[in-house]
């Protein structure tokens, strides 16, 4: 009877230890909040980005363009052109401009419109600063000028010499001078004046 008694406690005592480690094992924190679970992922860095320089305006980027200006009575229709084709415009290049003019005035009785001076003076230029202009070119009449008033016509052709490196277009500023007659048989004029200006952009070197 003692052996069997002695067996009971013995059996008693290991399901008491089994207890025991189970309920210090329950106390534990569960896997997921232990070290060896998983991790954020990393952010992924984004991309950088990488500024679109800004295209540069060209008014004879479809190989000419007609600009209406007006002096007084004159109304003046000019063409402009360059048998020097845009991607060629490089800052060394000599460049050149044509312009084809004719004008009409209101009222039309009968006076002669004539141009006595045109002058060109170009302006190279990037996004953030202006250059010295180059030495302006004139083409002068004598007195009175050249006769514009439609069916005649003007026609001349600049050239935009080298323009610094830096430079990605160059600004066309052009004066038109003109004399109208007073009185269709009058030897006094009225002198008016009319401005333009063109922006054409210059080629980046090649390569």
């Amino acid at each position: 009877m003692g052996e069997r008694v002695r067996r009971g406690r013995a059996a008693l005592s290991a399901i008491g230890a089994a207890v025991t480690l189970l309920a210090l094992t329950g106390c534990g924190a569960p896997p997921w909040a232990q070290g060896g679970g998983e991790t954020s992922p990393s952010p992924i860095p984004s991309a950088s980005i990488v500024p679109v320089p800004t295209p540069v305006a060209n008014d004879l980027s479809s190989g000419s363009t007609e600009k209406k200006i007006a002096a007084g009575a004159i109304a003046a229709t000019v063409k402009y052109w360059s048998t020097l084709s845009m991607d060629r415009w490089s800052a060394s290049a000599l460049k050149p401009v044509s312009i084809s003019m004719a004008t009409t005035v209101t009222p039309n009785d009968g006076q002669q419109v004539y141009l006595q001076r045109a002058t060109m003076t170009a302006v190279p230029g990037n996004a953030t600063q202006s250059f010295a202009p180059l030495s302006p070119q004139v083409d002068q009449s004598n007195p009175p000028g050249y006769v514009v008033l439609a069916p005649y016509s003007y026609s001349q052709t600049f050239n935009v010499g080298e323009v610094p490196a830096d430079a990605t277009f160059v600004t066309l500023q052009f004066t038109y001078e003109f004399l109208l007659q007073t009185t269709p048989t009058s030897s006094e004029f009225s002198k008016q004046t009319a401005t333009d200006t063109l922006t054409v952009a210059i080629a980046p070197p090649v390569g």
